[in-house]
């Protein structure tokens, strides 16, 4: 994919801007003049130092923080009232799930959680059942969260965040804590899930591999305070591979992505 990719599902094609947007805490700046604009449909990471505001800036995405300047909009809407569209859902490291519910009840839960407050909460195409056989957990929705291995457990979460449609999927190391080859399976899931749902991803790594494998973009911010360093542009051949990661222009986007970090 090139450029900008058209949203089906709702015609904006910018699912994240930000101008000149700063965070806060005390006399702490952990984000100063933050302004970029993330097109609909589109696969960024995250890279930078340890410090510099990557889960911050994904706090203030999904108004968990609020900008002590400048501003942040969400499919042109502001993020307090995305977050109450439910225009954006949010996958941590740990996937958080209730562990005396199964599966399929985890990834129901927010449905639920709509009902019993009275909120008209969006639901997508696909039912909770139809979600977990898109991430490959067909014949465990009645699974507890302790019969599962890590991986298992995070394919629950993503399922659980796309259950409302959301149309921004901001992801914060959600694979970080698991083995390399389980990984590499999920990387190839999440990109799988991305082409077919549409959904613009805002993905944070410390792993300059992942960044390079899943990002169409490769946003690299600078430490002390968190600002933009660059934004790289990924053209690798489409759908993508981990086979990719022994080609050269692989290695070269990789040899760029490291000198540019420890130049942060």
């Amino acid at each position: 994919m090139e450029g900008i990719v058209q949203d089906p599902q709702g015609g904006h094609h910018i699912a994240a801007a930000l101008s000149g947007a700063s965070v806060t805490f005390g006399s702490f700046t952990a984000l100063s003049d933050i302004s970029l604009e993330i097109g609909a449909g589109e696969f960024w990471t995250i890279l930078g130092p340890s410090g510099c505001g990557k889960s911050t800036m994904l706090r203030l995405v999904s108004d968990l923080v609020p900008p002590a300047a400048g501003t942040v909009e969400i499919l042109g809407k502001s993020t307090e009232a995305a977050r109450l569209a439910r225009e954006f859902a949010f996958v941590f490291q740990d996937a958080t799930l209730l562990p005396w519910r199964s599966a399929l009840k985890n990834v129901e839960l927010p449905l639920e959680m709509g009902r019993k407050r009275g909120i008209d909460i969006p639901r997508g195409e696909r039912t909770p059942r139809e979600l977990l056989e898109l991430v490959g957990l067909k014949g465990r929705e009645d699974a507890l969260p302790h019969e599962l291995s890590g991986g298992m457990r995070q394919r629950v979460a993503i399922a659980r965040a796309l259950v409302c449609q959301p149309r921004l999927l901001l992801m914060d190391e959600p694979f970080g804590a698991l083995d390399e080859m389980t990984r590499d399976r999920l990387n190839m899931q999440l990109l799988e899930i991305w082409r077919e749902t549409g959904v613009t991803c805002l993905f944070v790594t410390h792993s300059i591999p992942e960044a390079v494998l899943l990002g169409q973009k490769v946003l690299m911010l600078r430490a002390h305070p968190g600002r933009v360093k660059e934004v790289v542009e990924i053209d690798l051949p489409e759908p993508r591979h981990v086979e990719l990661r022994e080609t050269p222009e692989f290695n070269r986007y990789s040899s760029y992505l490291r000198k540019s970090l420890e130049d942060c």
